[in-house]
């Protein structure tokens, strides 16, 4: 007999009964009911319940135990008596008459249950992680987390990808975050960082003559960790050669939307019935949704009413329209109907956004209501009414402001409403794509132009855009894949030309110098016969949280760092011993602490 189990503890059937077993795990609840003592003992696959009699010699032992021992347990398989039977478990038709136990490791006093769903500060959860995740819910998102990313490689090999590895040890990109740096100690003074995303090797690995690459790619960035952002990231990293953005929506939309209808179980998915996902571009996302991460399961569009307020009788909204602003509407079916209560939650709501309020008119079956309508004619308010769609019995609330403040602040409220509501579907999985980001932005605090996106995308009429366009209008072949308001991926097509590559950098305030210098070996590819090329990066994790309906990624990676970017189980990040920083030509320059009255260097 082996030397810890003979099964499993998910195992163990009717058809067992009569067998001699040996059963090896944790102990995960225990009860004793007066000269039987239960042990629940559980493993990575199941549950089985043990059975010990008062006159056993492993009784004591047995009795002694705490929860989380490991122990090995040697018996007979035994059908339960009728009626103690538990239909919730696999294994729930026998037990295990124990007649030998070996505690193969004690466990200390728990700092929170492990068999029960305790709450418990997520601080804790993380400092013992390893116990956390003996709970049934995260070894289920783990094994969803393996389940998926095999999914994904196999429809990437079906699909005729090769999978490649490039480097984690890298050089400086402008990917849009801060760069974890690494010290070179054979090159004193330089440094390696972690990449961002694998971009330049990806497009390098076009250039080298492979057709279509993939990676399950690990991927690192310096920034605020956020419920679905952390430091260490996983995404299926994807290029093709010549190709159009059109080839990579029609090869990636079915990898995705496979691999979501695998796992969605009863929960609907765009595109099931082979209907393409639904294309919009940035613009137009900003304008109807609010947002370029549409939640598409909300059936409220926005509209823009600013000509209707323009030189009207409420004079706020009428000086904002004179000003350049812009108002935004945001219809509310059935919202007319509510108690005053139900408005005045709302405009605390849209205070606790920092903004002034949330003006809104209803509609009854004498017309528009509130203290809009009261100011706003009659004839403009019905140009309102019809541009919303609206009937009696609805309700319209409003966003008015510089034109990106107004519409991001009509995005939160359009979603605010459509849960208040109870319009936005549920159970299901909605997709989008949206494409024609702009190339460029304007960086407010700087006043300079800067890539938007992604730096290394090809701009929509190539080097005659760069040369004749005011850069701020100039839309690239970049898009998102966006499922139930979150980017789930994100990719272009690349700019594989090195003259628009400097053209482009030189825009955004790279000299040529500076581009060599950094791009340099991208740069030289390029003049030697680049392939017109694309692709994309999925977030891996982002996948996992949506299917596995978490609230965020912590909860779908196996020893993540908290919001401080902590790994508190390990204790990392930590400080290192002086002899090894000075082998790294390296001195601490630490900022002042608190209260202190100058720096403070070590």
């Amino acid at each position: 007999m082996h030397a810890y189990r003979t099964h499993t503890c998910g195992a163990l059937r009717a058809a067992d009964a009569g067998q001699t077993a040996r059963l090896s795990g944790w102990v995960h609840r225990k009860r004793d009911h007066g000269g039987l003592l239960f042990i629940d003992l559980r493993d990575h696959y199941g549950i089985t319940q043990c059975v010990i009699p008062s006159g056993s010699p492993v009784f004591d032992a047995a009795d002694r135990l705490r929860p989380e021992s490991v122990i090995t347990v040697t018996g007979e398989v035994v059908d339960r008596e009728p009626g103690t039977v538990n239909e919730k478990l696999p294994t729930g038709a026998v037990e295990l008459r124990v007649k030998e136990l070996v505690l193969q490791s004690a466990a200390e006093i728990l700092p929170f249950q492990v068999a029960q769903e305790q709450e418990a500060p997520e601080e804790l959860r993380l400092r013992y992680r390893f116990l956390d995740l003996r709970r049934e819910r995260l070894q289920r998102n783990m094994i969803l987390r393996a389940q998926i990313i095999d999914s994904i490689r196999r429809r990437m090999i079906a699909a005729g990808f090769n999978e490649f590895q490039t480097p984690i040890l890298t050089v400086s990109s402008p990917e849009g975050a801060r760069d974890f740096l690494v010290p070179a100690r054979l090159h004193p003074g330089k440094f390696y960082a972690l990449p961002q995303a694998p971009q330049q090797y990806k497009q390098l690995t076009m250039v080298a003559g492979f057709d279509r690459y993939f990676q399950i790619a690990p991927c690192f960035r310096d920034e605020a960790g956020r419920a679905d952002r952390t430091l260490m990231f996983y995404q299926l990293d994807v290029e093709m050669s010549f190709v159009t953005q059109d080839d990579v929506f029609r090869t990636m939309e079915p990898v995705m939307r496979g691999c979501f209808e695998e796992f969605a179980g009863h929960r609907a998915v765009d595109g099931a019935d082979g209907t393409p996902w639904r294309r919009i571009p940035y613009a137009q996302a900003m304008l109807d949704y609010g947002s370029d991460k549409p939640d598409l399961r909300n059936p409220l569009v926005i509209r823009d009413v600013t000509p209707h307020f323009a030189g009207s009788g409420f004079g706020l909204f009428a000086k904002i329209a004179a000003s350049g602003g812009v108002v935004r509407a945001i219809p509310a079916p059935g919202a007319g109907g509510n108690p005053r209560s139900f408005f005045d939650k709302l405009n605390e709501w849209a205070r606790e956004q920092g903004a002034g309020g949330l003006g809104y008119i209803t509609f009854d079956a004498e017309g528009p209501k509130g203290p809009i309508a009261r100011n706003l004619e009659a004839n403009r308010a019905e140009a309102i009414r019809a541009a919303c769609g609206l009937k009696a019995g609805d309700a319209v609330f409003f966003a008015a402001g510089k034109e990106a403040d107004a519409a991001k602040f009509a995005g939160q409220t359009r979603l605010r409403l459509g849960n208040e509501l109870g319009l936005t579907e549920k159970d299901a999985f909605r997709f989008c794509w949206i494409t024609d980001f702009p190339f460029y932005e304007l960086n407010e605090e700087t006043g300079q132009v800067d890539f938007s996106h992604n730096p290394f995308s090809m701009p929509q009429g190539e080097m005659e855009a760069l040369e004749t366009k005011d850069p701020l209008t100039i839309p690239a072949y970049q898009y998102d894949v966006v499922c139930n308001g979150y980017e789930m991926a994100s990719g272009a097509i690349r700019n594989h030309k090195a003259e628009i590559m400097v053209k482009a950098f030189g825009i955004a305030g790279y000299p040529p110098e500076a581009v060599e210098e950094r791009f340099g070996g991208m740069l030289n590819a390029f003049r030697y016969g680049a392939p017109p090329h694309g692709g994309m990066a999925a977030g891996i994790d982002r996948i996992v949280m949506l299917l596995a309906e978490e609230p965020n990624l912590r909860e779908v990676n196996l020893f993540p760092m908290n919001q401080q970017g902590e790994e508190l189980m390990m204790g990392s990040p930590s400080t290192v011993e002086p002899a090894r920083l000075k082998e790294l030509s390296i001195r601490i320059d630490l900022p002042p602490a608190k209260g202190a009255a100058g720096p403070k260097a070590s």
